[in-house]
């Protein structure tokens, strides 16, 4: 693949400019890549070396995407309420599925549902700007933390991922299978049922295999990626997708709470 690497632009397609300064602020990141998130979602290229990564991001269309992503999340809470499996778990440990794994549940939904979207970058103070207005970098951090937006690095993450899917055309019938090894994650910590997770996982990942045998004339690589793309989706930043998709419509509360009480999971 040819690599913004080579031709010396940033991901965001700009050049780096080789002042004193820069070379100073930036001295003890000289040997880094500088191909990133604005290659393609399959260039894996090294991501440390740009500014980038620092940078945040909001939706170019804001409305439609919102309303997808909206969609996608009562189709996961429909799916999740038509699991009798599900409600058989302790409420402690439905807490706890849900808390865990509702972000990769999401990107997953997004995923079969086909929700692309287009991002713009959010402005901010360059690091000599702050300097000369003698900022804390430390005040400045948080304060870019809690701003509107997205990290730009994890919301690369999901688009990548979301190719990545598009690119297996996985069936109707692989991400209901997928689903149910996600929710029923035995990796989550503080279970009280863990046994019964485990059963539940397992039996999911079984299905799926046995699915893959049958429509892909045994090609258990197939299985193999997939379940590889699982992994990479538990690595999913949920206060990426929670800042990207949904705070400008949850105002104070936080998706947790708004997901708990639709699902009614709470002490008897």
């Amino acid at each position: 693949m040819a690599c913004c690497v080579k031709c010396g632009k940033c991901q965001c397609g700009t050049h780096h400019a080789k002042s004193i300064l820069y070379q100073i602020l930036n001295k003890e990141h000289g040997n880094e890549t500088k191909c990133q998130l604005y290659c393609s979602p399959h260039c894996s290229a090294g991501r440390m070396g740009c500014s980038c990564a620092d940078r945040r991001v909001i939706l170019k269309m804001p409305e439609a995407t919102w309303r997808r992503a909206s969609e996608v999340l009562l189709k996961t809470l429909n799916f999740i309420r038509n699991l009798p499996s599900f409600y058989h778990v302790p409420w402690e440990d439905q807490l706890v599925l849900i808390q865990q794994n509702w972000a990769p549940l999401l990107v997953l939904g997004m995923a079969q549902d086909r929700v692309d979207f287009d991002l713009r970058e959010i402005s901010a103070p360059s690091l000599l700007k702050k300097i000369l207005l003698n900022q804390s970098l430390t005040a400045s951090n948080e304060l870019d933390s809690s701003s509107l937006g997205a990290s730009f690095a994890e919301v690369q993450k999901i688009k990548s991922l979301l190719w990545k899917f598009w690119d297996l055309e996985i069936s109707a019938k692989e991400y209901a299978y997928l689903k149910g090894i996600i929710l029923f994650n035995s990796g989550c910590h503080a279970l009280k049922c863990l046994p019964y997770v485990q059963t539940l996982q397992q039996e999911a990942q079984q299905a799926l295999m046995e699915f893959i045998s049958t429509m892909f004339h045994r090609n258990l690589s197939r299985f193999a990626w997939v379940l590889q793309l699982i992994t990479s989706l538990q690595d999913i930043d949920a206060d990426a997708i929670e800042d990207l998709f949904f705070r400008p419509i949850l105002g104070g509360t936080t998706l947790n709470i708004l997901l708990l009480e639709t699902l009614y999971i709470k002490p008897d």
